[in-house]
């Protein structure tokens, strides 16, 4: 069992990612709005 959880492992890697997708996250993470009415949850994208 120790010699599963000792041995590093290369699971992650950094990727390089454009301006651009970048730019179209954020815009995007701007544009949504979270509206909570009586319990329920609705997404709404504002173009």
């Amino acid at each position: 069992m120790e010699k599963i959880y000792s041995e590093e492992k290369n699971a992650c890697r950094l990727t390089k990612v454009s301006s651009e997708t970048i730019r179209f996250l954020l815009d995007y993470s701007r544009s949504l709005r979270v509206i909570d009415y009586k319990g329920f949850k609705f997404e709404a994208g504002l173009n």
